[in-house]
């Protein structure tokens, strides 16, 4: 199986279900693999006194419950959703944020669960979901080894296998400066944790979770939306369509560039050789007799004569026939 490339359209419909749609539509044109988004009740996300994030703040909210209040879906949307995932062949994903919201993308038969960094400390919702044995993505945004390997722990004990589990590296800021993105530190989960791992991507353009897909990452997470200019708190951090299609395009040359590591003459490289490699040819006249040195021999090309890696081997033969100036060596 290649990269699994997740097209997060999260909370970019601004809740509305048509402006949902068209994002499925936009993730499937792209080539993405899956469309993401989240199932969540505002009431039961946020309290009334928690506090947007400095980010959201940017775009002019403040009061976050009354921010996730506009930008919730209904749950019954979302089985509009899965089905217009269906009829696009593009995989629906969706992220809960609470126990009941877990408990309906189960009823309605989500088949892999993507955790928020957000709630890799939640323990009722690991919990609920690890019951499930679906495979989780689990995303490390905000969090140390010790809380990922505390997580890890929470869903092997209540069922999910450990080789259902997948970490993705990911930095919670919007957008996340190049200097924070410590790529390096995907890696360090997959040696610590001996498990699939991927990256969840909040920095602007696409070089760097293409860069991830040359690391390693065996899923790959990004943001998108059908416009940057529109209201909401993650539009700004987000790929437009042609972004999307590009990255998604980037990804799968990378991926094929990547190979099997065998290092092998490719179908393409055979019919070069002749041309780029050289051969042992007579620098000179030399008459038949006469004795082949490091004087009369040089290489030039084609390599379609003796190879100069024979070279130890033609020095102090005797020539068999006369040869002229360039013309290949015969033993």
């Amino acid at each position: 199986m290649g990269v699994f490339i997740i097209a997060e359209a999260g909370v970019n419909h601004n809740g509305e279900v048509n402006l949902a749609k068209e994002l499925i539509h936009a993730a499937a044109k792209a080539g993405a693999d899956a469309v993401k988004f989240q199932t969540f009740r505002a009431e039961a996300l946020a309290s009334g006194s928690a506090s947007c994030a400095p980010y959201q703040k940017r775009g002019n909210y403040d009061d976050q419950r009354a921010m996730l209040t506009r930008l919730e879906l209904p749950l019954k949307a979302f089985e509009e959703l899965l089905d217009e995932c269906r009829r696009y062949k593009v995989q629906f994903l969706s992220s809960p944020f609470d126990v009941e919201s877990a408990q309906f993308l189960h009823h309605i038969g989500m088949e892999i669960y993507k955790i928020a960094s957000g709630e890799l400390t939640n323990f009722p919702l690991l919990r609920e979901i690890a019951q499930y044995g679906k495979p989780v993505i689990l995303s490390t945004g905000m969090a140390n080894l010790g809380e990922i390997e505390w997580a890890v722990e929470t869903l092997v004990r209540f069922g999910v296998g450990r080789d259902k589990i997948t970490l993705l590296h990911c930095n919670t800021a919007y957008p996340t400066p190049m200097e924070e993105v410590n790529l390096r530190a995907m890696c360090t989960l997959q040696a610590a944790f001996q498990c699939p791992v991927g990256y969840s991507d909040h920095t602007l353009g696409i070089e760097v979770p293409v860069a991830a897909v040359a690391l390693g990452a065996q899923v790959i997470e990004k943001h998108f939306t059908l416009d940057r200019s529109l209201p909401g708190p993650d539009h700004a951090a987000s790929l437009e369509p042609k972004e999307l299609s590009d990255m998604v395009r980037a990804i799968r040359n990378i991926e094929a560039a990547l190979g099997c590591g065998l290092k092998k003459v490719t179908r393409s490289e055979q019919e070069n050789i002749s041309a780029a490699r050289k051969s042992i040819v007579a620098r000179c006249n030399i008459k038949k007799g006469e004795t082949f040195t490091e004087e009369n021999i040089t290489t030039k090309r084609p390599g379609t004569g003796i190879p100069p890696t024979r070279w130890e081997e033609v020095v102090g033969r005797k020539a068999a026939r006369d040869f002229g100036p360039d013309e290949l060596i015969e033993l």
